[in-house]
């Protein structure tokens, strides 16, 4: 049995739930992999002159133990975020404390702790297996994944499943991840693939989809209403894009902050109006490494209420960090609220607080998001409400290259990964949908 024997019958319209059932497993699958003994590998270099090339490898890999709760998944896309660049650098650790860390809670979890880490943390692609305990899921059913991984032993977590202490992120804190031709999950990561995409489409929202659903939409993130206005710096990005589409789609006011005249138009092409190029605007939140100019964010903040008529932002989407952070404090309205989910150009924040405490706003840490709200940000794709972001696809052979492009931002949107697929847009399942929404689901590829 071998992998050309899975993709074979989920090309064939006749296979069954039966005849998925009934197909052998085989030994092993080739998978993306960063290697423990390699971790010092870009040591002494800066973040910027490591090349995730030289780290990433294609390694043929044994099929892992089927646990209780748990799928296995034949993956036929797969996509790559900047937690595959960060394990691929070891920064800003190395994952592989974390499959250890793993591998000491209980027996099973074993399983995780290898000299190898199997990444990735989306996928699109056909149930094979389901462990016992598993009714909701079946052979054959077309899935997409989530990147939560919880355990919900202890109390924390039934209110918002991100609050389990035992909560990770699949395929960076976990093994088995999805850039592979099969792949580990928990049941409750899985979802139903959007049936007007492709499987390279449907892959490629998944984490970023999620996490800005939350930071943004969710009660457990700024809880956007109609009419907000919402500032989303890298509006044109992997989470920037999907925030801007969250605030059109909910009638809210996107002010989309890029950094090129090629990454407004992607913006307005979504149907944002107002833009601020701040490349080409010029602003310079900090003086020098250690200190911020205030002129810079009043500057800033003007700029905004020419947009708006006036008005003051009621939400921040931050993830860029310390570049930005002081100037997204400043500007929000009072009683208004800053999200961050990442800190890209830093995580050491500095803001001056009177911005903060006597005008009421609050800032909230959002980090990805619980199975409810991956679902429901999965449901608007599968709508047609919210469309995939991906401009470009590789191969699984040059996942290698994929990682080192999205490292040195040279991307917009998402980059996908094809994985057993043997080419791009199979798996559509609903023509009539997709061509209703054709243009935007190719619009970050027409770029």
């Amino acid at each position: 049995m071998t992998v050309k024997d899975i993709l074979d019958a989920i090309q064939s319209p006749e296979s069954t739930p039966a005849d998925f059932a009934a197909l052998p497993l085989p030994e092993s699958y080739r998978a993306i992999t960063v290697h423990k003994d390699e971790t010092e590998m870009f040591a002494g270099m800066a973040t910027r002159d490591k090349d995730p090339r030289k780290s990433i490898h294609l390694d043929e890999v044994p099929v892992p133990e089927l646990g209780p709760g748990e799928a296995l998944v034949a993956v036929m896309a797969s996509s790559v975020n900047y937690n595959s660049v960060w394990t691929s650098i070891f920064e800003p650790l190395s994952t592989f404390g974390f499959l250890e860390r793993y591998g000491r809670t209980n027996e099973l979890a074993k399983r995780h702790d290898l000299p190898y880490h199997i990444i990735g943390s989306d996928l699109a692609g056909v149930v094979l297996r389901t462990g016992p305990g598993v009714n909701a899921w079946k052979p054959g059913d077309e899935v997409v994944a989530h990147c939560l991984s919880v355990e919900l032993e202890s109390s924390d977590g039934h209110n918002d499943t991100m609050l389990d202490p035992e909560q990770r992120i699949w395929g960076f804190e976990t093994n088995f991840g999805g850039l592979a031709e099969i792949a580990l999950v928990k049941s409750n990561q899985l979802m139903p693939k959007p049936a007007h995409l492709s499987w390279e489409e449907a892959a490629a929202p998944g984490l970023v989809n999620s996490t800005a659903y939350r930071q943004l939409v969710s009660r457990n993130g700024a809880g956007m209403k109609q009419g907000d206005n919402v500032l989303i710096w890298g509006a044109s990005g992997g989470l920037g894009s999907y925030a801007t589409q969250f605030a059109l789609a909910g009638g809210a006011n996107p002010i989309c902050v890029v950094s090129s005249p090629q990454k407004a138009e992607i913006c307005r092409s979504m149907g944002a109006e107002a833009i601020i190029d701040r490349t080409a605007e010029g602003y310079r939140f900090w003086k020098d490494e250690t200190t911020q100019d205030p002129k810079e964010w009043k500057r800033f903040g003007k700029r905004i209420r020419e947009l708006t008529g006036g008005e003051d932002i009621d939400i921040v989407f931050e993830h860029p960090g310390r570049e930005t952070f002081g100037a997204s404090v400043f500007v929000t309205r009072k009683g208004g609220t800053i999200t961050t989910c990442a800190s890209t150009s830093g995580y050491m924040h500095e803001y001056d607080n009177r911005y903060l405490w006597m005008s009421l706003k609050r800032i909230i840490g959002s980090h990805f998001a619980n199975y409810r709200e991956a679902w429901e940000a999965n449901r608007l794709i599968a709508k047609g409400k919210i469309h995939p972001t991906l401009s470009k696809v590789y191969s699984l052979e040059d996942t290698g290259q994929a990682a080192h492009d999205v490292h040195r931002n040279a991307h917009q949107g998402k980059v996908g990964v094809l994985c057993l697929a043997p080419e791009e847009g199979l798996g559509v399942r609903d023509e009539e949908k997709r061509a209703q929404h054709i243009d935007a689901i190719n619009r970050f590829r027409n770029i």
